[in-house]
């Protein structure tokens, strides 16, 4: 229930994800390695800090309290998906293709009107969306103002010409 008019400030967004993984170097190698991450800084053999183009972090990573855990079960309350957009339709395809030719499993490939997106896990089995957005001009609003979203196939070989 809202109770007042308080709104985050437009600019506001989610500096940063950080995730309790089984084992860190599994991890450090699936965001540095598969998906591009730069690692930023080690804590020791149990923490672990990566970013995209030079900022602090976007991702941390801890065997603090999870090392040699099992990954959490999905039928119970936690992390869904991190997502992580990227600049370009161009990157996604780089991305993705990159991806593939890795022979890294993908989970789900969508078209969500707003935004186009593919759908992996990391080593414990964290969901991780990758994706770009549509310019807001193309987004389709319904009679009241609310964004249409979508969940249909993405088309892989559409998003491929972009590398042509």
């Amino acid at each position: 229930m809202n109770t007042n008019n308080y709104r985050l400030p437009a600019k506001a967004g989610i500096g940063h994800v950080h995730l309790r993984v089984s084992n860190l170097e599994n991890s450090i190698s699936f965001y540095r390695d598969l998906l591009g991450f730069e690692l930023t800084t080690l804590y020791g053999d149990q923490a672990a800090f990566l970013s995209a183009g030079g900022y602090h972090h976007h991702i941390g990573l801890n065997t603090w309290q999870s090392e040699g855990a099992a990954p959490a079960p999905k039928n119970q309350p936690g992390l869904f998906h991190t997502a992580i957009l990227l600049p370009t339709r161009k990157d996604l395809a780089e991305l993705v293709k990159r991806i593939l030719d890795q022979k890294y499993p993908l989970t789900g490939a969508s078209d969500h009107g707003v935004s186009e997106a593919i759908y992996l896990e990391d080593p414990d089995g964290n969901g991780v969306e990758l994706y770009c957005d549509r310019p807001r001009e193309d987004w389709a609003y319904r009679e009241d103002g609310s964004i249409i979203m979508t969940t249909i196939p993405l088309d892989l070989d559409d998003l491929f010409k972009e590398l042509e």
